[in-house]
C-alpha cells in the first residue's frame, strides 16, 4: 500500500498532462485528412488509380517526427460489383503501406514505402505530405478480375497512425488515440 501511494502524486500528474493537452487543441494530427479527388481509367488491361490526398500537419507533428515518431500512411481502395439481389461482390481489397520518418543527420524527412521499399527525401514535411497526397497511376485491379456485368464501385480512404517510436515516449504515450485518424470513404462508380 505505501507504493501505491507514493505512485498516485505521479499518476495524478501524468493524467493531468495527457488532460491539459487535449483541452488546448495539441491534437498531433490537427487538421484536415480528406481526399480531394480521385479517379481511376483501364489502361491495357490494368485499372489505374490516381488521387489527391490532404494529410494533417502542425507544430507537434514535427517536433514528434523529429523526437523520432514513425508515421505510417495507409491507403486502402476497395472495388466492388453492386448486385440487386444479393450482397455486393467485392473483387479488390488493396492497401498502400507508407512509412515517414525524420533524420537527423541529414535533416530530411525519408518517406518509405513498406511494400516495394522505395525511398524519397524531402527537405521539409510540407514536401513529404505532398508527395504522399499525389497517388498517379497506382495498377488497382486487371480487366479479369472485373467480370460480369457492373455496376463496378470503387471506395478509397486514407489513414494515418503511429508507427514506430523510441522506448522512452512508448512509456509515455502507450494510450494515447490522439494519433490516429481515416478519412471517410470517397466513392465512385467506374467507367469502362
Amino acid at each position: 500500500m505505501p507504493t501505491f501511494r507514493k505512485a498516485l502524486p505521479l499518476l495524478a500528474a501524468v493524467l493531468a498532462l495527457t488532460g491539459t493537452a487535449h483541452v488546448h487543441g495539441d491534437d498531433p494530427l490537427d487538421g484536415e485528412l480528406e481526399i480531394r479527388s480521385a479517379y481511376a481509367v483501364p489502361s491495357h488491361g490494368v485499372i489505374m488509380l490516381s488521387a489527391s490526398v490532404a494529410y494533417p500537419s502542425s507544430e507537434r507533428l514535427i517536433a514528434s517526427l523529429k523526437d523520432g515518431v514513425t508515421l505510417s500512411f495507409d491507403l486502402e481502395c476497395i472495388v466492388t460489383r453492386h448486385r440487386r439481389m444479393w450482397f455486393d461482390a467485392q473483387t479488390v481489397d488493396l492497401v498502400r503501406h507508407r512509412e515517414l520518418t525524420y533524420h537527423v543527420v541529414t535533416d530530411r524527412y525519408l518517406l518509405r514505402d513498406v511494400d516495394s521499399g522505395a525511398q524519397q527525401s524531402f527537405p521539409t514535411l510540407g514536401a513529404a505530405l505532398a508527395s504522399l497526397g499525389t497517388v498517379e497511376e497506382w495498377p488497382i485491379a486487371v480487366d479479369s478480375q472485373l467480370h460480369g456485368d457492373g455496376p463496378w464501385q470503387i471506395a478509397l480512404r486514407a489513414g494515418v497512425r503511429r508507427g514506430h517510436m523510441p522506448d522512452a515516449l512508448r512509456a509515455l504515450m502507450f494510450w494515447s488515440d490522439a494519433w490516429h485518424r481515416t478519412s471517410d470513404w470517397y466513392t465512385w462508380t467506374l467507367v469502362r
